[in-house]
């Protein structure tokens, strides 16, 4: 295949659009470098695998010799993005925002080349525009076109309020291209209206407009939902090895796919489809597939170390096989009369609630230290460490402490 042309099969690797693609052709031959933006709202402190589709997307444009540029919407955060929003959601303070961006850097360069990235703030340009500036970009749009977009037509027709400051989130994001000069932005698939408005705002001051690349919005643990720090469901890249480890095993075996094509640089798409087939077959069991893309993951953000660490511990619980002294240790208070076992796996995280553990325990689900447990009424006091488990994926080392 001609260097180009991979070039292009890279790009277009999980995509879902590519607008326009003859356009990105002919930038590519040029040769020169060019601007892939991705932007990001601080509006929490800790990124997601889900964050990283985006991130994976500009390491590979990196990777062609490109520039990556991660913009950190300081001011867009302070109007608070609209999408897929039925009601107006509450702008972050200028504190709030500058508390989470400056997590946003130091975790970024897990994923991309520090030496090939622009870490930029969307306030270097907005904040020095005056009021009659923005009124000047306000007017590029008109209101019937802003009412186009989805989330607006769907709340204006529910007669559910939309604010004035949410119409300019799309003209303040299309402008920071015109700002930054890019030739590629990026974004999930919900932000299309937003990165088309890029199109228009550069043409609009002259310059070329930037070709579009949409990305799916990667579905968290669950498996139905968009991977969401409020839902639950999702992988944050800080998180330790091992938790890292043991959500990944249990996505399920559909969904597995779905995360190698759009997480994974070790497995080419040839390689993918090969394994598919091999699971289809009978001759490649899902899980050694699915153990496979745990130590990817794991490995790129802790290290080979710290990933064969977690691996073994997952081994150790879940198949019986290793030490389970591998496993990172929680500490639990408990009072001096001790902890029911219901009480323990709740407070361990293994169970919702009470009630919840006392079904596991009489479907002979629980297990401490490898053993199955039925009796709820079993007490644990300060001074106990050991391995709970319950079911065949959730478990954690725990050691009781005196509270």
């Amino acid at each position: 295949m001609p260097v180009h042309a991979q070039a292009l099969a890279q790009i277009h690797r999980g995509a879902v659009d590519v607008i326009k693609e003859d356009e990105l052709e002919a930038r590519l031959a040029s040769g020169r470098p060019l601007r892939i933006k991705a932007g990001f709202d601080p509006t929490a402190p800790d990124l997601h695998l889900g964050h990283t589709v985006l991130l994976n997307k500009m390491r590979q444009f990196q990777d062609l010799g490109h520039t990556a540029i991660f913009l950190i919407g300081d001011f867009t955060g302070m109007i608070g993005d609209p999408t897929g929003k039925n009601i107006t959601r509450k702008p972050l303070t200028r504190e709030e925002v500058l508390a989470n961006a400056e997590t946003y850097a130091s975790q970024v360069f897990k994923v991309l080349d520090r030496e090939r990235t622009e870490v930029r703030f969307n306030s270097e340009w907005f904040g020095k525009m005056t009021a009659a500036d923005m009124i000047k970009l306000a007017a590029q749009h008109t209101v019937a076109r802003m009412l186009e977009r989805d989330d607006f037509a769907k709340r204006f027709a529910a007669e559910q309020s939309i604010a004035i400051h949410e119409f300019l989130y799309p003209l303040v994001q299309g402008y920071d291209s015109v700002a930054l000069k890019c030739d590629v932005e990026l974004g999930g698939t919900d932000q299309r209206f937003n990165l088309l408005m890029g199109r228009g705002l550069q043409e609009h001051f002259g310059q070329p407009p930037q070709i579009v690349l949409t990305m799916p919005l990667l579905e968290g643990i669950d498996g139905v939902h968009k991977m969401s720090k409020s839902l639950g469901n999702y992988i944050g890249i800080d998180e330790p090895a091992i938790d890292m480890v043991t959500k990944t095993m249990k996505i399920g075996d559909d969904l597995m796919w779905r995360w190698f094509e759009l997480l994974s640089f070790e497995v080419s798409m040839d390689a993918l489809a090969g394994m598919q087939r091999d699971v289809a077959s009978g001759a490649l069991n899902p899980r050694d597939a699915k153990l496979r893309l745990a130590r990817e993951l794991a490995t790129r953000f802790h290290g080979a170390a710290a990933a064969e660490r977690a691996l073994a511990g997952w081994h150790a619980v879940v198949r019986g096989e290793g030490d389970t002294s591998t496993l990172p240790v929680t500490d639990i208070p408990a009072p001096a009369e001790g902890l029911k076992l219901p009480a323990l796996l709740t407070a361990a995280g293994l169970t919702s609630s009470n009630s919840e553990a006392n079904r596991k325990l009489q479907e002979r689900a629980v297990r401490v230290n490898a053993a199955v447990v039925e009796d709820r009424q079993r007490v644990f006091r300060a001074g106990f460490e050991g391995v709970l488990q319950v079911g065949k994926r959730n478990f954690a080392r725990v050691r009781l402490c005196a509270s």
